[in-house]
């Protein structure tokens, strides 16, 4: 009977974990930043509609409000007495860029207080 030559096989194996391992972590680290934008958006629609309460530039306001990154990646717009902020999620596959998007909206109160 032959004995099969196991060589390489601890090579083979720790290629296939280490694959598994890199993947992981990039589920991981896109799932951060997904949550990161969601929170982003929520912060600059607040930043937007308070300033467009007060007579200043929704969309300026909105963009002041997130640090660099979500700047090329946001869209505002206002409809009526909404404002609404679009945040399209960092991600380094551009199915993903978008796909992954969070929208937060604010209703502006009416000039009477309501």
């Amino acid at each position: 009977m032959r004995r099969r030559d196991d060589r390489g096989q601890a090579s083979v194996e720790l290629l296939g974990g280490a694959v598994v391992v890199v993947l992981a972590g990039l589920i991981g680290l896109q799932l951060l930043g997904a949550g990161y934008a969601a929170v982003m958006a929520d912060q600059a629609a607040e930043a937007a509609g308070l300033a467009a309460l007060n007579g200043r530039s929704p969309e300026a306001a909105a963009r002041a409000a997130v640090p660099g990154w979500p700047d090329s990646a946001m869209d505002v717009s206002r409809h009526g007495d909404a404002v609404s902020v679009t945040l399209r999620t960092p991600s380094p596959l551009r199915i993903l860029r978008r796909r992954l998007s969070f929208e937060s909206s604010v209703s502006l109160p009416g000039r009477d207080g309501s």
